[in-house]
């Protein structure tokens, strides 16, 4: 139905800030390098509509997921999810900041061009148009913050 290809359409669209934001990271040359390979294969029926879509990821660079130069940061999402999270949030999810993580080996790295805050807004709606409920986005930060307070890359977690 014309309804829900619509849908898929925006679920396609939103799927990239959702891999922007776990599988990116600042470096000094690039604000928005990619930590993991994306190949997204797209499936159109005979009249041109998308019916279909498979993402494929993999990992690029291991050594960044780990540690930093200077003026670099770690994967997007725990920059948002510091900034942006709530007091509920930061309480259920026992958020420290960011000098406490020992893989956030440069403490808070800003982006002049964005607003780590404003992109979690953006990251957990991208998630919801998903289909994400509220438990499964919380559960997927818990996991990754998890990691970090244990000093263990989640990447193990993700495609160990």
């Amino acid at each position: 139905s014309p309804e829900f290809q619509g849908e898929l359409e925006k679920q396609l669209l939103q799927a990239n800030p959702i891999l922007e934001a776990f599988g990116n990271a600042k470096t000094v040359k690039n604000d928005n390098s990619s930590r993991f390979g994306k190949f997204i294969r797209i499936n159109f029926d005979v009249t041109g509509y998308i019916v279909g879509a498979n993402i494929e990821t993999y990992l690029l660079e291991k050594s960044r997921a780990i540690r930093q130069a200077k003026d670099e940061r770690a994967f997007h999402i725990f920059y948002y999810l510091i900034c942006g999270a709530g007091e509920k949030m930061r309480n259920e999810l026992l958020l420290q900041n960011f000098n406490d993580y020992r893989f956030l080996s440069n403490g808070y790295v800003p982006i002049p061009s964005q607003k780590d805050d404003e992109m979690f807004v953006e990251t957990l709606e991208a998630m919801a148009i998903m289909g994400f409920t509220d438990e499964e986005q919380t559960g997927e930060n818990k996991k990754h913050l998890n990691s970090y307070h244990k000093g263990f890359c989640f990447l193990c977690l993700l495609h160990g």
